[in-house]
């Protein structure tokens, strides 16, 4: 069975919308967590604006689901259009065990489809020192990325890990979240290690995701006239 991760990125003012949303599907498992946008200070000065505060949700959504959810943030929030938000869906490689794969599907069936392995876009994850997001972003921004979003974090991370990079994983960071189209992907990647790696004060370490859906870049689906369920 297809299972992905879906992950939407929305003003906070917006998330609860979206939680209706899964709500009504009946997902199993919504999880909301509070960021912020990666805009940069020139641009927010030039037009007297404040730093976005954003929400990111995940969810767990099988193939039809995930069509379903996709459809329905894009005509109640609009998140194919710049501005209204960002989705994506990754697929999930696995599962730990029967009894969560009963409940994140609802005790469906398994099927035998196989999973698309093609992907247009890809989900730069890069973890960095608190603070320093802007100057991944710019890295990034160089190769060509548009914007991404900010997480709040503490690692971790081993000792033996910690002597072997140079950096300390067990402090406060921040994760980045880019979304790429895949052609970009490596570009984006290198000049983030090189303006920002392990060797600047950022010490980022990234990896990608694939990804294979997105909503929010203004593509456009033949099937988003059908009708969601309605909210309540």
């Amino acid at each position: 069975m297809e299972l992905n991760l879906i992950m939407a990125i929305v003003n906070r003012d917006r998330h609860e919308t979206m939680e209706n949303i899964c709500h009504n599907l009946k997902l199993p498992l919504t999880l909301t967590m509070m960021c912020q946008g990666t805009a940069t200070m020139e641009h927010l000065s030039l037009y007297g604006l404040i730093p976005t505060e954003k929400a990111l949700l995940t969810v767990v959504a099988d193939r039809e689901q995930t069509q379903r959810l996709m459809r329905a943030a894009k005509l109640r929030m609009f998140i194919d259009i710049p501005g209204n938000g960002i989705m994506l869906s990754i697929p999930i490689k696995s599962v730990g065990g029967g009894r969560t794969m009963a409940y994140l599907t609802d005790n469906k069936t398994p099927s035998g489809d196989k999973i698309k392995m093609e992907f247009p876009h890809e989900l730069i994850y890069v973890i960095l020192n608190e603070g320093n997001s802007d100057l991944v972003m710019h890295a990034a921004r160089s190769a060509g990325a548009t914007g991404g979003t900010v997480l709040a974090g503490k690692g971790t991370g081993a000792k033996e890990a910690e002597r072997f990079l140079g950096i300390s994983l067990a402090n406060e960071k921040d994760v980045v979240l880019i979304v790429s189209e895949a052609e970009k992907k490596s570009a984006i990647m290198k000049a983030i290690v090189e303006q920002a790696g392990p060797q600047t004060k950022a010490g980022a370490i990234c990896f990608s995701l694939p990804v294979s859906q997105v909503a929010g870049l203004r593509q456009i689906d033949k099937d988003d006239e059908e009708e969601p369920p309605a909210e309540e």
